[in-house]
């Protein structure tokens, strides 16, 4: 049996597409829904999916996906990691604990020494999913049999799952295209236009790459689907809540303050980590910034065109 901890528009998704092959427990905190989610209007739960808010029962599973946002995995894991310690953990976070500066298998290897540990992710909207679209994803775990197992167990017929081991390159692109996806929505906001945009995007990937090199990664996963993939839909997509708090940032509006928004606290956490290892993150450092509101979207600009020029 699988279960999905996180019954938000994501974890639901899942569990939508995952009970065409099987049983599968959706847990949240507070469930005042039946039937429906109403993050996912429109589509209707099947049989196979138990949704609870009962933790104990949700953890009887021996597959655990972890749908939870990335500035509280770290809390979920410090308060239950007993209870999942020894179990296949995946994680479906995008994003860099601001407290740790790590992302999210660290900080279940940490908590859970004892676990498989592994990490599910790619360009994908909740919506689509749901709805029986076709999407591909990147499932990445170190250990290479147990990668065989859960592409096998994870796969569905709207979800096709490509493996790799390189853990730290899929998560590092899951997470720092968000960041790049609200510079790209605040250029359209700002009306910039769409030339902008793609340089931002392009120069945003090189400040990916070489980040994800620094941590470890292997510079050719961040050209694939958790990378580049990614990056691709989550910039060019009004679905996306990174881009389009960019793009209230650029256009001056205001934007609901309950949306999950990743990117800006990963471009924090970039921050402090840019400024331990002595690293250049000039995107995602003006990022922080606007969200902060440090910087007006004009000087964010400026200051980024007015950079030397260099070689490509």
């Amino acid at each position: 049996m699988i279960s999905i901890l996180g019954a938000g528009a994501f974890g639901t998704a899942l569990a939508v597409a995952l009970a065409a092959k099987g049983p599968v427990t959706l847990w949240g905190r507070r469930i005042d829904w039946q039937g429906e989610n109403p993050r996912l209007p429109g589509v209707a739960l099947p049989d196979a999916i138990t949704v609870t808010d009962d933790l104990n029962a949700a953890l009887k599973a021996g597959t655990i996906l972890l749908a939870l946002p990335a500035q509280k995995l770290g809390a979920f894991l410090d308060d239950h990691a007993a209870r999942l310690d020894g179990k296949c953990q995946v994680s479906t976070a995008k994003g860099i604990d601001l407290q740790r500066l790590t992302g999210p298998s660290t900080l279940i290897a940490r908590a859970c020494p004892r676990a498989t540990v592994a990490v599910l992710t790619g360009p994908s909207f909740a919506a689509d999913i749901a709805r029986g679209l076709p999407t591909a994803l990147t499932l990445a775990c170190a250990e290479a049999s147990a990668a065989e197992a859960l592409q096998q167990r994870l796969s569905a017929p709207v979800l096709r799952l490509y493996r790799t081991t390189d853990v730290q390159g899929a998560e590092l692109g899951g997470a720092l295209k968000n960041v790049v996806a609200i510079a790209a929505g605040t250029v359209i906001g700002a009306g910039l236009g769409d030339s902008a945009r793609a340089a931002i995007i392009t120069r945003g990937f090189a400040e990916m790459t070489r980040l994800a090199a620094h941590l470890g990664a292997r510079p050719e996963t961040l050209t694939g689907l958790s990378g580049l993939g990614d990056l691709t839909l989550t910039c060019t997509s009004d679905q996306s809540r990174n881009f389009r708090f960019g793009a209230a940032l650029g256009a001056g509006r205001p934007f609901d303050t309950a949306t999950t928004v990743e990117g800006a606290a990963t471009a924090r956490a970039l921050v402090r980590l840019a400024a331990r290892d002595g690293l250049d993150l000039p995107i995602a450092a003006m990022v922080a910034r606007l969200a902060e509101g440090e910087v007006s979207v004009e000087k964010a600009m400026d200051h980024l065109l007015r950079r030397p020029l260099k070689e490509e």
